[in-house]
Parts: C-alpha cells; structure tokens; sequence
C-alpha cells in the first residue's frame, strides 16, 4: 500500500511557496513543495500543520482537497498536492532555500520530479491557474 505524503500548495499574492530539498535527502538540492508523510491516525491538516511547524515555523490552519495525486516513481510514496493555508512566515527549519515564485517563474527551478509534473499539468494546465 502507497505511504500518502502531503505537498502544501501555499500562495500569497499569486505567487506560490516552493523550497529546496537538503543535499543529504532523495532529491537533493531539488525545489519542492513542502511537506511530508501522512502519519497513521492523523487527519490532512493535523499532518499539515505538524509538517509546517516542523519544515517551516509556521501553522497550518486549513487543508483543501488534492488537486492532482501522483505516485513517485521509484519510490512507495503517493504525493497528494493539496492547497493549505498557513499563518507566520515561513523560514528555512528543513530546506537549504525558500523562494515565492510565480508559475512561469517555478519552472526556471530545477523541481523534484512529481513536482515538476504536478506544476506543468495543473498549475499551466486546467487545474490551478495563475489569477489574471
């Protein structure tokens, strides 16, 4: 059975919230949406909230469904990219970097596969999109 993992799809001012990935980890050095492995027993926004506390410094204060789930290949892990919002400012706890970055913007960021194609199918494609 896949293991759910949690990327929080975080905007402010129509810009999104993606960080790099420590060296040592799978995809090191790679630009990610944060988060994490869904813990048995938890629910989306215990798990957000854990997760951005833990990576971030910040809090979770509600989780939207996913918008597009993949599993990673290679690995046991089902990526679900769901939109949560936060409340403080993020700072790097976790990652080696933080950037606010607008659709076009994120894909001049060298992203973890999954996300990479999470953000060429629904953020260019027809599911989330950039406000005019």
């Amino acid at each position: 059975m896949p293991i759910r993992v949690l990327a929080a799809v975080i905007t402010r001012d129509d810009r999104y919230l993606i960080c790099r990935r420590p060296a040592h980890k799978r995809h090191g050095d790679l630009w990610e949406f944060p988060g994490g492995k869904i813990e048995a027993g938890e629910s989306d926004l215990e798990a957000a909230d854990r997760e951005m506390q833990e990576e971030l410094g910040v809090s979770a204060t509600s989780v939207s469904d996913a918008l597009f789930v993949r599993q990673d290949p290679g690995s046991e892990f089902s990526i679900e990219f769901m939109p949560v919002e936060i409340v403080g400012t993020p700072r790097e706890i976790e990652h080696s970097a933080l950037a606010w970055v607008t659709v076009g913007e994120m894909l001049e960021y060298e992203l973890a596969p999954s996300d990479r194609v999470f953000a060429e199918r629904c953020l260019l494609g027809s599911g989330v999109r950039e406000s005019p």
